[in-house]
């Protein structure tokens, strides 16, 4: 009996680590300390999180609401191929590793950076669906899936809503790699898209 839940433990967390997107190279990767704890929210359903703090850019993250689109797209390796033309077009426009950044405030006013310019609000964040909601000043109001970690964040978005944060945060709303960012989404409607963060 014990072998048997331990069995049925040790497959939950491995469907935990695919289905919270984790692409672990080896068992070093697979069991560093943020790729613990992501399993171990999820098994929990653990949404106690903290979103205060300075949060850098570190890539793309890419999220399928279902694991069934998660097999149609392809599985792990699609949606590493994704990730990474996501990357692509984003750079394009400015916005790589390092030079985005989200800053959380404990009074729920934030702002986001990209070189000089910068994007203000206020936010909220809602336990049950795991989602906050942006509100930039002179913008609409922008719902994202927050998956955190104490040191790692994922801000993940519809296409369209993120398409329209990137457009004001690079003032370009000409860019070709902004149609290319709008049509990884189609064919795939329960996909999200958008930036994976480290806590400074």
């Amino acid at each position: 009996m014990k072998r048997n839940v331990c069995g049925i433990l040790f497959i939950v967390a491995l469907s935990a680590i695919s289905s919270i997107h984790c692409q672990a190279q080896s068992l070093k990767d697979l069991f560093n300390k943020e790729n613990i704890e992501k399993v171990v929210n999820a098994v929990t359903n653990n949404t106690n999180i903290n979103m205060e703090g300075t949060w850098t850019l570190t890539g793309s993250a890419i999220e399928f609401e279902t694991d069934d689109l998660l097999k149609k797209a392809g599985g792990a390796l699609a949606t590493q191929a994704l990730e990474e033309k996501l990357d692509e077009q984003l750079s394009k426009i400015g916005i790589t590793a390092g030079k985005l950044s989200f800053t959380f405030n404990a009074d729920s006013t934030f702002y986001a950076a990209i070189g000089n310019k910068k994007l203000n609000g206020t936010y909220s964040y809602d336990k049950s669906t795991q989602k906050a909601n942006l509100k930039f000043i002179k913008l609409v109001n922008i719902n994202t899936k927050i998956n955190c970690t104490s040191s790692t964040m994922d801000l993940l978005f519809k296409a369209d809503m993120l398409l329209k944060l990137v457009t004001n945060l690079t003032s370009n709303s000409k860019s070709s790699a902004l149609n290319t960012i709008g049509s990884l989404t189609e064919g795939y409607d329960g996909m999200m898209i958008g930036f994976s963060l480290k806590k400074k």
